[in-house]
């Protein structure tokens, strides 16, 4: 398993981590241990969680995703072999059951970290992510840009601190930042210089065949900043494992189960995907195959983030660190995101 350089911290990652957010809904505790003992086993060290989890996120199973983690660790007694991170919920998103609506300033800030903490069963985290901005910005596929300026918003800087405070107390070790805009980055660049507080060792956002749009704006600003991608989605929500090809929809599936997912689910997300699949039947691989192998090459990615919901998926995902696509396959796939070139937000 190749490892990379997480910012510029001098700890090393694993090019594939290991996505937790079906744990505690779609997989049992059982499922959970079984996933990480086979990814420990294949070289992975990396494993990112969240407050928020299991996805879809409701009030009954908030944190259990955390537990399964912390479990496993009590059991197997392996903490000094990962580097775990885990998020900091922001606001909105229908979550006022989680400390009344959470914020992210110094109080929403420490008390998300220490039941994180908690439940994890550690003393510190390696490292720790601002899931959202608390501020309107274009993410979780929002498009066009209008200027909102609301007096309630707790400042990039409040929250830039209370993140330094946790990493002076030895509870996180490294700060991240996710679903964020190249300005919100380099605002957490330049406070950081500014102040002296901790710099932003990553970005962890949606990147995949069917959403390419980190290139525009992010990825110069995570290759020259070293502040290194961690890809989130790399399957498009299992668009891209080709399951959904033709309008199929298995039984089970994430897409079948829970239709809140509709991100990748548009016309033109169902024809680039049908488009890739047949560039990926002609090289003789799966469609996630490619797709994964895809990101794995990116020279601005730090680590693919990687879900499964069987073991067999989970296998075939970690084999695509020794798939290399070949030049003419990246070319086709070039050419069909110039037909496609933004299809899913």
């Amino acid at each position: 398993m190749r490892k990379r350089e997480l910012g510029r911290t001098g700890l090393d990652v694993s090019a594939l981590c290991l996505g937790t957010m079906t744990w505690g809904e779609q997989n049992t505790e059982a499922d959970a241990f079984e996933q990480l003992d086979c990814a420990m086993e294949q070289g992975i060290n990396f494993i990112d969680a969240a407050e928020m989890y299991p996805v879809p996120p409701r009030a009954e199973t908030q944190g259990e995703t955390e537990r399964y983690l912390g479990n496993w660790l009590a059991r197997r007694g392996r903490r000094d072999d990962l580097v775990i991170a885990s998020k900091v919920t922001g606001p909105g998103n229908g979550l006022k059951y989680l400390r009344g609506g959470p914020r992210l300033n110094r109080q929403h800030i420490r008390e998300a970290a220490e039941a994180s903490l908690t439940r994890l069963q550690t003393d510190y985290l390696d490292l720790y992510q601002v899931h959202w901005p608390e501020r309107p910005a274009n993410y979780f596929g929002k498009l066009g840009y209008q200027p909102i300026e609301r007096s309630d918003i707790t400042p990039i800087e409040d929250t830039l601190a209370a993140l330094a405070e946790l990493v002076e107390e030895g509870k996180v070790r490294h700060i991240g930042i996710s679903n964020e805009t190249p300005w919100g980055t380099m605002e957490y660049l330049r406070l950081s210089e500014k102040h002296g507080w901790p710099r932003i060792a990553s970005i962890q956002n949606p990147y995949n065949l069917l959403n390419r749009s980190f290139e525009a704006g992010l990825a110069e600003i995570a290759h020259r900043e070293q502040v290194g991608l961690l890809a989130y989605s790399p399957l498009a929500f299992g668009m891209l494992s080709g399951k959904y090809v033709g309008g199929r929809k298995p039984e089970g599936a994430r897409l079948t189960r829970f239709e809140r997912f509709a991100r990748y689910t548009t016309e033109q997300g169902y024809a680039a995907t049908e488009a890739y699949a047949e560039l990926a039947q002609e090289a003789g691989l799966s469609l996630a195959q490619m797709a994964l192998s895809y990101i794995n090459s990116r020279p601005f990615l730090t680590s693919n983030i990687i879900g499964a919901t069987t073991l067999g998926q989970l296998r075939e995902n970690i084999g695509t660190m020794d798939l290399t696509l070949p030049d003419d396959l990246l070319e086709r796939i070039e050419a069909v995101h110039r037909q496609y070139t933004y299809p899913c937000p």
